[in-house]
């Protein structure tokens, strides 16, 4: 669902990649461009050790300047529109030319 309002630019003339690999990481959806993922998360990210991964991956991305933001699959489907919103806030303040 969200997919679809990232690809063929239409979030802010952006090119988003699905399931792309950043070192020995694979990110639901990155933008090259303004080095920002978004990962979409399930239950399965309550899990301590999950969350434990997850947290390590976070900062070793962080390190090497992308910006990681995750949302609950839930938002995705229950408010699409504030997570749009939320990502169009996040390029802009990545890449305020835009």
């Amino acid at each position: 669902m969200l997919w679809k309002h990232l690809q063929k630019r239409q979030l802010l003339g952006k090119k988003f990649r699905r399931q792309q690999s950043i070192g020995p990481f694979i990110v639901d959806f990155y933008c090259p461009e303004c080095r920002v993922i978004v990962e979409l998360d399930g239950g399965a990210h309550d899990d301590y050790w999950v969350g434990e991964y997850d947290s390590a991956r976070a900062k070793t991305l962080n390190e090497n300047g992308i910006l990681e933001i995750r949302f609950e699959n839930v938002a995705v489907f229950e408010n699409l529109e504030a997570v749009l919103e939320t990502l169009k806030v996040a390029v802009l303040s990545r890449n305020p030319t835009t």
